[in-house]
């Protein structure tokens, strides 16, 4: 089984499935260092060479470069050549007003160390607060040390649509936006996706099975109550009320069955490859944090949804009431119900 590729740009290869390492972050996965290496070598083998971590993911950088350091070992210079691992530069909130050249600098000199690389392959910059200047100053020193060969391409991540289009019209070659884009969040169509096709930008999209709602394990389930067990449910679960209510999404569910039945496969793969069929987008980022996952992972681009296929899911989406707005809007919003559970200080480095 073949994991499909896609050129960002000429010489830039990348998996459609991106492995994400945030589930591997201290304090949060419960997994050891060697079984963490293993896994995400596991990936590469696998042929999802592409990778996603960022420096406010405590110790996945460092992970990330010990990964590469074992396949090198295990299958030599050229393998390990092929991956791709691209992390983040998020300047914490609170550190906003002080964001300067030294400080860019030191993010992503600490990321090369951490990698064990020359080259940053992709950094994806953040800026919580549009309010606070500062933000085209930071790219354009991104830029700089792009020139200077410590980076190789510069992406963003989380931004909306007019602010996205601000950097690209400081001169910020933006190869990709990372974002949430699923069935249930549409956001990214009311103005990222049009920006991004006018811009040779391409999309990679993280939640597309809804932080695990988007699999068979809750279809037929009853609506779940808070306290959920982890962020990332009373996030999604936050986007299914948005979406239409419980109904709906069981509704959703239920027709994802049927089309993977057609496919023999399961909900969670046609979730992810309904959204590879979406334009500008380049691909989707999986969890990774159990190995048992790998072979569904894998299977994401192993078959092709037909017309039909999209039809049936379509007249679910058709009914979809929310979210609205751009991207990520709603969850700047820090008094919101989607801001609130944010967490927007999370950088190791001063």
């Amino acid at each position: 089984m073949t994991v499909a590729t896609f050129t960002l740009r000429p010489g830039y290869e990348i998996s459609r499935v991106i492995c994400g390492g945030w589930q591997f972050s201290d304090g949060h996965s419960g997994v050891d260092r060697a079984t963490g290496v293993d896994t995400l070598a596991a990936y590469a083998e696998a042929g999802i060479f592409t990778f996603d971590c960022a420096d406010i993911y405590t110790g996945v950088e460092e992970l990330m470069g010990a990964m590469r350091a074992e396949v090198e070992r295990r299958h030599g210079a050229a393998a390990a050549a092929r991956i791709k691992v691209h992390t983040k530069c998020v300047p914490d909130l609170a550190k906003l007003r002080e964001v300067d050249r030294t400080y860019i600098r030191t993010v992503v000199e600490t990321s090369l160390q951490r990698l064990r690389t020359e080259r940053l392959d992709l950094v994806q910059f953040h800026w919580w607060d549009y309010a606070v200047p500062g933000a085209i100053d930071a790219a354009g020193w991104l830029v700089e040390l792009q020139r200077e060969g410590k980076i190789d391409r510069i992406g963003g991540t989380n931004f909306d649509t007019p602010h996205a289009a601000e950097l690209t019209g400081a001169g910020v070659d933006l190869v990709s936006m990372q974002i949430q884009y699923s069935l249930l969040d549409a956001r990214p169509e009311h103005g990222m996706v049009d920006f991004c096709r006018a811009n040779n930008v391409r999309l990679l999209c993280y939640g597309t099975v809804a932080g695990g709602f988007l699999s068979d394990r809750w279809l037929g389930v009853a609506e779940p109550r808070p306290p959920f067990e982890n962020r990332s449910l009373t996030k999604y679960k936050l986007i299914i009320d948005d979406f239409g209510g419980w109904g709906l999404f069981q509704e959703l569910l239920a027709t994802l069955r049927r089309v993977a039945d057609r496919h023999a496969t399961d909900i969670a793969s046609v979730a992810s490859r309904a959204m590879l069929d979406r334009p500008a987008v380049a691909a989707v980022i999986v969890g990774a944090r159990h190995r048992a996952h790998l072979a569904h992972n894998v299977g994401i681009t192993s078959f092709e949804l037909n017309e039909a296929d999209h039809a049936e899911i379509g007249r679910v989406l058709a009914r979809r009431q929310g979210p609205d707005g751009d991207t990520f809007t709603l969850e700047r919003d820090r008094n919101g119900r989607h801001g609130s559970i944010m967490k927007y200080n999370l950088n190791q480095v001063a």
